[in-house]
C-alpha cells in the first residue's frame, strides 16, 4: 500500500466540511479558501475546489456573488445559505462523533487498557 494516497484519501473525505466551515465564516473568494487549506496542511488545487464550490451551489449549500475588483476582473465570492448551515451543523455532528470513535480505538494499548 502506498501510504501517501490513504493520506490523500483522508484528506479529501474532509475537504467539503472545511470549506463549508471556511464559508460559513462570511464572503470568502476561492484563492483564500485555497491559501487557508494549504496553510493548513490539506493539499487541494483549484481543479479540485472549483468543482467542489459547484456542486455545493447546485445542492444550494453555498451562494456566490459577483464582486468588482480594482485590480482586474470581476470576483466570484461565496457565502453559506441556510441550508448549508444546517448541512454543517449536521456533518460538525459526524466529525464529533468520529474524532470521539477514532479516540477511543487509538488510546486502547494491546491489553484494551487505555494509555497514558
Amino acid at each position: 500500500m502506498n501510504i501517501e494516497n490513504t493520506q490523500v484519501q483522508m484528506r479529501k473525505g474532509i475537504l467539503e466540511y472545511c470549506i463549508l466551515h471556511i464559508i460559513s465564516r462570511g464572503e470568502v473568494y476561492a484563492s483564500d479558501m485555497l491559501e487557508e487549506l494549504t496553510s493548513a496542511k490539506i493539499m487541494v488545487v483549484e481543479g479540485t475546489l472549483y468543482p467542489l464550490l459547484t456542486r455545493l451551489r447546485k445542492a444550494g449549500l453555498v451562494d456566490y456573488k459577483w464582486v468588482e475588483s480594482s485590480s482586474g476582473p470581476p470576483r466570484k465570492y461565496y457565502t453559506i445559505t441556510e441550508s448549508g448551515r444546517g448541512f454543517l451543523m449536521e456533518l460538525s455532528a459526524t466529525w464529533d462523533e468520529l474524532v470521539s470513535s477514532t479516540q477511543q480505538i487509538i488510546s486502547l494499548n494491546q491489553n484494551g487498557n487505555t494509555s497514558s
